[in-house]
């Protein structure tokens, strides 16, 4: 069976995208395990090296919405995307906040979720590119329920075939029995119920300052975060370089790396391509896992 074809674009022109794209799609450890595809124009008129611009911005987007549709056509098997920023989509007049958002426009899908995978964690995030005040009010027990029964679905296709779930307060202590809070009462612990229930593995919530010292020793398989940063600081933390930022609920195989654009080095040819390295190869073995099982499948079928 031929190797997959994994797209891998080169993020904002500006930053260290385009360094850390040529790279991984050179480096030996990428070659092995896929075909990668260069989707972008890595110089691109009218950027500059560490400056934002509106240019930047577009073209970037552009790289997107192309890997996206060759893999929605079945012509690459899965998209590695390296960074983007915000500011410059911003400024090309672009509504979305990140990859993620724009990539549950361009595929259709309904509910999205991001996920940051490591051999020492996996956190998936109920809340995304959110301001911190707006968190309460957008954590309703619709989101959080979603969230874990999209990760309980999902998971599988990591190796975790019944996956332990575990999610975060929102508050200090969990909300210590409301008094420092009600979301957990109000919100998050009907969610956990009714995805129990249904025979979904999953626990809490617990406080966040110690549930992922639990998920790191091995007590978890994933962890639910309610925002942000809760669920980004300890990836980061402990795996920094080697997370995949992998987005659950698309219909393709989607990855990315656990950085930002780095402007202050970007043009210096100093960045270290190892974390898009990690999102490439775990994008094609996703890939070569689901060749697995559609062959699998039609070989039960009568």
């Amino acid at each position: 069976m031929s190797l997959p074809r994994v797209a891998i674009t080169i993020g904002d022109p500006a930053g260290i995208g385009p360094e850390i794209a040529a790279k991984a799609a050179a480096h030996p450890r990428v070659i092995e395990v896929c075909t990668p595809v260069l989707y972008g124009r890595i110089y691109s008129p009218g950027v500059e090296a560490g400056t934002l611009s509106a240019e930047a911005g577009r073209t970037a987007y552009g790289a997107i919405v192309a890997a996206v549709e060759d893999a929605m056509a079945g012509e690459v098997d899965a998209v590695a995307t390296a960074p983007i920023n915000k500011a410059a989509f911003a400024l090309a007049g672009l509504p979305w906040r990140g990859h993620t958002e724009l990539l549950a426009h361009l595929t259709g899908a309904p509910s999205v979720a991001m996920m940051f995978h490591a051999d020492a964690l996996r956190v998936v995030l109920a809340t995304i590119h959110e301001p911190l005040a707006s968190v309460p009010r957008l954590l309703t027990r619709e989101v959080v329920e979603g969230v874990i029964r999209l990760a309980a679905r999902e998971l599988p296709r990591f190796g975790f075939s019944l996956p332990r779930l575990a999610m975060c307060g929102l508050n200090p202590h969990a909300g210590e029995g409301g008094v420092l809070g009600d979301e957990e009462q109000r919100v998050i612990e009907p969610a956990i119920a009714a995805c129990a229930g249904d025979g979904i593995r999953v626990a809490g919530p617990y406080p966040a300052d110690t549930l992922f010292v639990r998920a790191s020793r091995g007590e978890f398989d994933a962890i639910i975060a309610c925002y942000h940063d809760q669920g980004l600081i300890p990836v980061k933390l402990l795996a920094f370089g080697k997370a995949v930022n992998v987005t659950l609920g698309l219909p393709i195989i989607r990855t990315s790396v656990d950085h930002g654009t780095a402007f202050d080095i970007a043009g210096r040819n100093a960045a270290d391509p190892g974390s898009l390295i990690e999102a490439v190869r775990l994008a094609a073995r996703l890939a070569c896992a689901g060749r697995d099982h559609r062959a699998s499948a039609g070989e039960r079928r009568p």
